[in-house]
């Protein structure tokens, strides 16, 4: 394993549960392990920079973040990012160019309210993109049940406002015949965005933050498919890549690149046990 190499990590799945919605302290640690030794950490999350504050950077801050090591996380799949070091966070940065009609966000938060509230809630601290997600009381089956519904009832308030959206393999464009929004479903949430935002995105914000020279050699993680974009965009740069994939069972895609797993494991089990053992190689290194 050389190092340092760099990391691009998705966070729900393999840094945080996606059950408890927190992150463990043995992947806390490794994390500042693996900063200390030289390599660049970058979270690329869906998640609003508000949730990396709170469950991440305020444990590691907790942990005790060494002096020089600084983080960078890249927020709703690239439309938002900031840094974090031992003082704290820098200013959030966001792609006003990516954000959701205000109006259209007001219309989704009362349809959840009115509709939708005993299984899910309107994620407040998203700035870009519009977001819902599983309450931690309900089943995730259950939620599952809902989401279906919940979904097509944002497309036809997207039509409502000429929104052209793709929603998977459907696609409703608007007056104009172009397709602009996308509605992404995952296991715990369904995000609304710009169809320019993705992992892909997320990586190319990543290589512009690094201090000092960008390593040639990459591991990406992460627990669905649109994770993949994050090794596709790195391997299509020139850089030596593996994707490390928390959640196999959803088939692994033919890839020019390594697809690495973690045994059985899922989640953040496999997340730890990949994160860990870069952080002993890492230390050993040293």
């Amino acid at each position: 394993m050389p190092t340092p190499m760099g990391l691009l990590l998705d966070v729900d799945g393999p840094v945080a549960s996606p059950v408890s919605r927190s992150v463990r302290f043995e992947i806390i640690d490794a994390l500042i392990r693996l900063a200390a030794a030289g390599w660049p950490v970058i979270f690329n999350t869906g998640r609003s920079d508000d949730f990396i504050r709170e469950e991440v950077m305020k444990p590691m801050l907790a942990a005790g973040i060494p002096e020089g090591v600084r983080f960078h996380a890249i927020c709703e799949k690239g439309a938002t990012w900031f840094s974090f070091d031992s003082d704290g966070p820098t200013p959030v940065q966001v792609d006003q160019t990516l954000a959701l009609p205000q109006e259209f966000g007001n219309e989704v938060r009362t349809l959840v309210e009115q509709k939708f509230a005993d299984h899910m809630f309107f994620d407040e601290t998203k700035r870009a993109m519009v977001s819902i997600e599983q309450r931690l009381d309900v089943e995730n089956e259950d939620y599952l049940d809902r989401q279906g519904p919940f979904d097509a009832a944002v497309l036809e308030i997207m039509q409502h406002f000429d929104m052209g959206v793709c929603r998977l393999a459907h696609h409703l464009p608007d007056s104009d015949d172009s397709v602009d929004y996308r509605v992404d479903p995952t296991i715990i949430s369904t995000d609304i965005e710009s169809v320019r935002v993705g992992k892909d995105l997320g990586a190319e914000r990543a290589l512009t933050l690094i201090d000092g020279a960008v390593p040639h050699v990459w591991r990406t993680v992460g627990d669905s498919r649109t994770d993949y974009a994050m090794a596709d965009y790195l391997h299509e740069h020139g850089y030596s890549v593996a994707h490390v994939d928390v959640r196999p069972a959803d088939g692994i895609p033919e890839k020019p690149y390594p697809v690495l797993t973690e045994g059985d494991l899922i989640h953040d089990d496999a997340g730890a046990a990949f994160l860990l053992r870069c952080a002993e190689a890492a230390v050993s290194a040293v």
